[in-house]
Parts: structure tokens; C-alpha cells; sequence
């Protein structure tokens, strides 16, 4: 069995002011991401940047067999939204955005009033996975962009104060909404990570050892690699291990940003799964189609095929 993650860039029906200019773009974008999905053969597949929920669905009708799906109702002012493809039926427990108390609203922008939610909603489901018995309990994420944008539009910042400050108002953001998922990874986990096969994946859109990829993993010290890894402790119950370490070196990377590879969508996993896990990996089997190098400018790409991320996948013995 596989349990995968995949940022979709935009995926709209045309027409719109965000996806495929024409017909033909948007299916030639559908074929090569049905062509991947087909090739990965997940039976549980995080997705991010669902723009149209009918897109999606013509995507379903390009694959093979049945498959269940299942979206948030929180997208962001563009309409992007995570949701679930799945080969078991699925159950949502919380479709959320707001911080959780006592986190407070936090600045987004020089002007406007404090952020108090996650700009894309938290999803989470519960299914049963095929032929085990076993119950699965997954949450998707799609955390703020380091991407910066600027009053206006504006992908270029008037002077470096502007950038600092509209860095930091994206770190402040993606520092919440990793809070955020920490708390629905509380509600999923329920202090009993050793007996609960939990998963939270997504876009986080920072690299693994950023601190806003390390607060939803909880108590650190046993991550993959490291001399803590495998010795028991009181952690156990509560702590998400991530399984990045456990991608092929060569593969360990989700997208180009300017020419540089980084790793930007992860699968954490609970105690009880993570012995389950008996591999990982980025990109799909079989095909080896080079990631495109995005920039600041990531709005160009509206007639793409395909994705500018990889999907990012764990095998998971029955």
C-alpha cells in the first residue's frame, strides 16, 4: 500500500483567472497528472492547490477503478483547497482554519488587520485500509508560501525593508498554521501514538529542519538517523516522525526553486505506522520527467502540464 502527498499547481477547469487558458492545456495537465497518479498507485493520496472541485473529478474519470474524494470547505482567496483521492471510503473528522486558543491572530501584511485562521483549511479523515482491518487517521496541509507577494500584486518588494517584512509576516503565518495542524495531530494521535496509525502530511513549504516543519513532529530527539532513533521513551505517544530520511538521497527533493532542489512536502507518521513503513520516496516510478525551476514569479505557469511538484510517497506494509 502507498500513502502519497502531491501539490497539483492550480488545478482549474479553464477559463478562469487562474487555470489553463485552453481546452487542450488543461487536458494535456490532466493526462500527465493521471498518467503519475496511475503510476504511483496510491491508495491514499494527500492533493494541495484543488482549485475547481470539477477538475478533480475529471481527473478521477482518467484513472483506473474506484476512488473516493474528499475536500475542504475552507479555500484560500484564489480557491485552492486540500483535500483526499482514496481507494477506501473516508470519514471526516475536523475540516478546520481557525487557530487554536490561546494561539492569538498574528500580522500578515503592513496594513491590514491581524490574521486569526489558516489561509487553506485543515483536513483530516479516518479509513480503513484495504484487506488489513487497520484504521487510518490522516491529515493534509498546505502551510503559507515562502513565496512572497506584495500589496499590489506585486511579486518584486520596493526596497529590502519591504522584503524582510513581508518575510517575516509569512514566517509569522506559517508558524500558526504549523501550530495549528499540531493541535489536529493532538486530537488524531490522542496520547496514544503506539497503538493509533496516524499520518499529517502535505505542502509544508519549508525544507525539513525548518522550525515550522519540526513544531507539528512534537517532542524531538528520535528522529529517523539520529542516535535517538529506536530507543523508547515517554515521547513515543505524543511524537510524529518525519520519513524524509528514509527517501533515497538522490531523490529527496519535492521541487526547483531557482535552480536549487529542497524538499518541501512531507509525511509524518505516528509510532504504530512508522513500523509500517517499509519505504519512501519523491517522484513517481517509471517516470523521469524533470521537475521545471520555479522563482518568485510562480504565476507564469498557468498553461503547464503537469505539476511543478513531485509527489512525495511512503510504502506501507499490510
Amino acid at each position: 500500500m502507498l500513502l502519497g502527498t502531491w501539490n497539483l499547481e492550480n488545478l482549474y477547469r479553464p477559463g478562469g483567472a487562474f487555470g489553463p487558458r485552453t481546452e487542450a492545456a488543461y487536458k494535456a495537465k490532466l493526462s500527465t497528472l493521471a498518467g503519475v497518479i496511475r503510476a504511483l498507485d496510491p491508495t491514499l493520496l494527500g492533493v494541495q492547490e484543488v482549485g475547481d472541485p470539477a477538475a478533480l473529478e475529471d481527473l478521477v474519470r482518467l484513472l483506473d477503478g474506484d476512488w473516493h474524494t474528499v475536500l475542504s470547505a475552507h479555500p484560500d482567496s484564489r480557491g485552492i483547497r486540500v483535500g483526499f483521492l482514496s481507494r477506501p471510503a473516508l470519514r471526516t473528522i475536523t475540516d478546520t482554519n481557525e487557530f487554536p486558543a490561546p494561539l492569538r491572530p498574528v500580522q500578515g501584511d503592513d496594513d491590514g488587520e491581524p490574521v486569526p485562521r489558516t489561509g487553506r483549511g485543515l483536513l483530516a479523515v479516518e479509513g480503513v485500509l484495504p484487506g488489513t482491518g487497520v484504521t487510518l487517521s490522516v491529515a493534509v496541509c498546505h502551510l503559507k508560501s515562502k513565496l512572497l507577494t506584495y500589496p499590489g500584486g506585486r511579486f518584486q518588494p520596493r526596497n529590502e525593508g519591504e522584503r524582510a517584512r513581508y518575510g517575516a509576516y509569512a514566517l509569522y503565518r506559517r508558524a500558526a498554521e504549523a501550530t495549528t495542524l499540531r493541535a489536529l495531530a493532538d486530537n488524531l494521535l490522542g496520547g496514544r501514538g503506539k497503538e493509533r496509525h496516524v499520518a499529517v502530511l502535505g505542502d509544508f513549504n519549508d525544507e525539513v529542519t525548518a522550525a515550522t516543519t519540526q513544531i507539528p513532529q512534537g517532542p524531538p530527539g528520535s528522529e529517523i538517523g539520529t542516535p535517538g532513533f529506536g530507543r523508547p521513551d515517554k515521547g513515543d505517544a505524543v511524537r510524529l516522525w518525519n520519513i524524509a530520511p528514509l527517501i533515497p538521497e538522490k531523490q529527496r527533493f519535492s521541487r526547483v526553486h531557482s535552480g536549487r532542489p529542497e524538499l518541501i512536502d512531507q509525511i509524518l507518521v505516528s509510532h504504530r505506522l512508522l513500523d509500517r513503513v517499509t519505504g519512501a520516496g519523491a517522484g513517481a516510478p517509471l517516470l523521469e520527467t524533470p521537475l521545471p525551476s520555479v522563482d518568485e514569479e510562480a504565476d507564469g505557469r498557468r498553461d503547464a502540464t503537469g505539476s511543478d511538484h513531485a509527489p512525495v510517497w511512503a510504502r506501507i506494509a499490510p
